[in-house]
Protein backbone atom coordinates (compact mmCIF):
# COMPACT_ATOMS: atom_id res chain seq x y z
CA UNK A 1 0.00 0.00 0.00
CA UNK A 2 1.40 3.37 -1.04
CA UNK A 3 1.92 6.12 1.48
CA UNK A 4 1.43 8.71 -1.29
CA UNK A 5 -1.72 10.82 -1.37
CA UNK A 6 -3.27 13.64 -3.37
CA UNK A 7 -5.54 16.44 -2.27
CA UNK A 8 -7.34 19.23 -4.11
CA UNK A 9 -8.09 22.28 -1.99
CA UNK A 10 -9.79 25.64 -2.35
CA UNK A 11 -8.95 28.35 0.17
CA UNK A 12 -11.33 31.23 0.81
CA UNK A 13 -10.82 34.55 2.58
CA UNK A 14 -8.16 37.22 2.21
CA UNK A 15 -5.81 34.95 0.26
CA UNK A 16 -4.85 36.99 -2.80
CA UNK A 17 -2.36 39.84 -2.68
CA UNK A 18 -0.70 38.39 0.44
CA UNK A 19 1.93 36.15 -1.21
CA UNK A 20 -0.15 33.02 -0.59
CA UNK A 21 0.97 31.29 -3.80
CA UNK A 22 4.67 32.11 -3.41
CA UNK A 23 4.62 31.09 0.24
CA UNK A 24 2.77 27.86 -0.55
CA UNK A 25 5.37 27.03 -3.20
CA UNK A 26 8.21 27.65 -0.76
CA UNK A 27 6.61 25.48 1.94
CA UNK A 28 5.78 22.73 -0.56
CA UNK A 29 9.35 22.63 -1.85
CA UNK A 30 10.70 22.33 1.72
CA UNK A 31 8.21 19.53 2.45
CA UNK A 32 8.88 17.66 -0.79
CA UNK A 33 5.28 18.10 -1.93
CA UNK A 34 4.55 18.29 -5.65
CA UNK A 35 1.63 19.93 -7.47
CA UNK A 36 0.44 23.46 -8.17
CA UNK A 37 -1.28 26.52 -6.74
CA UNK A 38 -3.19 29.30 -8.51
CA UNK A 39 -5.40 32.32 -7.92
CA UNK A 40 -8.99 31.89 -9.03
CA UNK A 41 -10.94 34.74 -10.63
CA UNK A 42 -13.41 34.64 -7.71
CA UNK A 43 -10.72 35.66 -5.17
CA UNK A 44 -10.03 32.18 -3.83
CA UNK A 45 -6.83 30.14 -4.13
CA UNK A 46 -6.85 26.61 -5.53
CA UNK A 47 -4.14 23.97 -5.16
CA UNK A 48 -3.35 20.32 -5.75
CA UNK A 49 -0.79 18.62 -3.52
CA UNK A 50 0.79 15.20 -4.03
CA UNK A 51 3.33 13.42 -1.91
CA UNK A 52 3.78 11.41 1.24
CA UNK A 53 0.69 11.51 3.46
CA UNK A 54 2.37 13.35 6.35
CA UNK A 55 3.88 16.00 4.04
CA UNK A 56 0.57 16.64 2.26
CA UNK A 57 -1.24 16.83 5.60
CA UNK A 58 1.35 19.41 6.72
CA UNK A 59 0.64 21.47 3.58
CA UNK A 60 -3.10 21.35 4.20
CA UNK A 61 -2.53 22.47 7.79
CA UNK A 62 -0.33 25.34 6.58
CA UNK A 63 -3.14 26.42 4.23
CA UNK A 64 -5.53 26.77 7.18
CA UNK A 65 -3.60 29.94 8.13
CA UNK A 66 -1.46 30.76 5.10
CA UNK A 67 1.30 33.35 5.19
CA UNK A 68 1.36 36.45 7.41
CA UNK A 69 -1.25 38.86 6.09
CA UNK A 70 -3.65 36.15 4.94
CA UNK A 71 -7.00 35.66 6.64
CA UNK A 72 -8.30 32.20 5.80
CA UNK A 73 -12.03 31.92 6.35
CA UNK A 74 -12.68 28.50 4.86
CA UNK A 75 -10.83 25.62 3.25
CA UNK A 76 -12.49 22.92 1.14
CA UNK A 77 -10.47 19.72 1.00
CA UNK A 78 -11.07 16.84 -1.39
CA UNK A 79 -8.84 13.78 -1.06
CA UNK A 80 -8.26 12.10 -4.40
CA UNK A 81 -6.45 9.06 -5.70
CA UNK A 82 -2.69 9.60 -5.99
CA UNK A 83 -1.67 9.93 -9.65
CA UNK A 84 2.02 10.92 -9.58
CA UNK A 85 1.34 13.65 -12.15
CA UNK A 86 3.96 16.16 -11.01
CA UNK A 87 7.74 16.50 -10.99
CA UNK A 88 7.81 19.68 -8.89
CA UNK A 89 5.58 22.38 -7.42
CA UNK A 90 4.49 25.28 -9.62
CA UNK A 91 2.49 28.46 -9.48
CA UNK A 92 -0.10 28.48 -12.25
CA UNK A 93 -0.99 31.80 -13.86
Amino acid sequence: MSDNVRTHIIVEGLVQGVFFRASARSVAMKCGVKGWVKNRPDGRVEAVFEGKRRDVEDMVEWCRNGPPGARVERIDIEWEEYKGDFNDFNIKY
